[in-house]
């Protein structure tokens, strides 16, 4: 067990570091941030920094020493590194789980060798033939970089032979993974937390809204039947245990119109989907990362009010003459809002797309709660 008063480490500088060291210096932790921006969210809260590339093996070891436990913002840092530096730190999760989440084709064959449910799927290397790939799936398909993808980037739907004569050019000389396409009726995501005695603990699961492949709304708890959350739950702590991961673990899932669940993505790491947490549950997903690496007991995930949402605010919002940012939102509609939480990530260069903070409401309902979401998001 780690006690608080010792130094955590964080590799990334994002919203997520940013979060997890608000959440380590309120239970006595210091944080320490090594990220490759001079200018990051999480370096501008945290005891100290190191900027240097994740390649500088020799700054990397040096961080590592001054660290009690290292962990992860994000997943797409180089594992090479990582397995250098094996012995001279304590990584959780450990190295081999970022390694296969940072890698779709990866991901799909872990879940594949390990019978959970996913969507089929077929590989291409670099070089190979895409186009006949995507004919063993057949059409409709998604094609897929394997290769650090999100927020939909690094993909294309392919429906006819026109769109797969454009696939091919996109993804030349790529390796790819080719899934088939789901007709869904939701997107879901469980976060599951599992600490280094082996205990897990799922938060409520979230119902989530996508807009342009970016998350948009993710609501509390989920609008499915108390069978396919469960379900879901179940999931996501078997993954948990097969990976015998030490930390928290985001599982993205389709509730497909048969009714299966089919796991589409994970991430061990905080999650987009469970920043709801922060005003939503008694254990926020980033305290829960905390105790979960530090070997603390793990906290309560309990709702706090019957019915949450999330909204996230994009660089979209900031007044924009072309490609001029000439104003900020104005944030009293927020923050005259009761029941209503803004959270801005600091980041100091608004861009269309971009994450720069979100907003919760809590409700009675979810018809409640999403309606005052999508008002407070219009006025903003």
């Amino acid at each position: 067990m780690i006690l608080p008063g010792k130094t955590l480490g964080v590799l990334g500088g994002g919203q997520l570091g940013r979060m997890f060291a608000h959440a380590a210096e309120r239970l006595g932790y210091r944080v320490h941030i090594y990220e490759p921006s001079a200018d990051s969210p999480a370096a501008e809260v945290s005891a100290h920094a190191v900027h240097s590339l994740y390649t500088d093996l020799k700054a990397l070891e040096a961080f590592v020493r001054a660290c009690d436990v290292v962990t992860y913002e994000f997943e797409n840092i180089p594992t090479e590194s990582l397995r250098k530096l094996e012995s001279a730190a304590v990584f959780r999760p450990k190295w081999q789980i970022l390694e296969i989440a940072q890698n779709r084709l990866r991901e799909k064959t872990w879940l594949r060798e390990n019978n959970f449910p996913h969507v089929r799927f077929a590989e291409c290397e670099a070089g190979g033939n895409l186009a006949e790939a995507i004919r063993s799936i057949g059409l409709p398909c998604v094609v897929k970089t394997a290769d650090f993808g999100y927020d939909g980037k690094g993909q294309q739907k392919v429906t006819d032979e026109l769109s797969l004569g454009r696939a091919v050019a996109s993804f030349k000389g790529q390796r790819a993974v080719v899934e088939q396409w789901v007709d869904f009726k939701c997107e879901l995501s469980v976060i599951v937390a599992r600490s280094t005695a082996g205990e897990t603990r799922c938060f409520p699961v979230a119902e989530n809204i996508h807009t342009k492949h970016i998350l948009d709304l993710s609501i509390l708890p989920a609008r499915v039947a108390a069978g396919i959350q469960g379900e879901a739950c179940a999931i996501a702590e078997a993954i948990a245990e097969r990976l015998s991961l030490t930390g928290i673990l985001a599982v993205e899932l389709f509730l497909a119109d048969s009714g299966e669940l089919l796991v589409n993505e994970m991430a061990p790491r905080p999650h987009n989907s469970g920043h709801w947490s922060l005003d939503g549950c008694v254990t926020s997903q980033f305290e829960q990362h905390v105790r979960a690496v530090t070997g603390l007991p793990l906290g309560d995930v309990s709702l706090t009010a019957p019915s949450v949402v999330m909204v996230n605010i994009l660089g979209d919002s900031w007044k924009w003459a072309g490609d001029q940012c000439v104003g900020e939102p104005d944030w009293t509609v927020i923050l005259g809002t009761p029941r209503a939480h803004l959270h801005l990530y600091g980041k100091k260069e608004p861009r269309p797309g971009r994450k720069m903070g979100h907003f919760t409401v809590t409700a009675a309902s979810a018809e409640a709660a999403i309606e005052l979401a999508l008002r407070l998001k219009a006025a903003l």
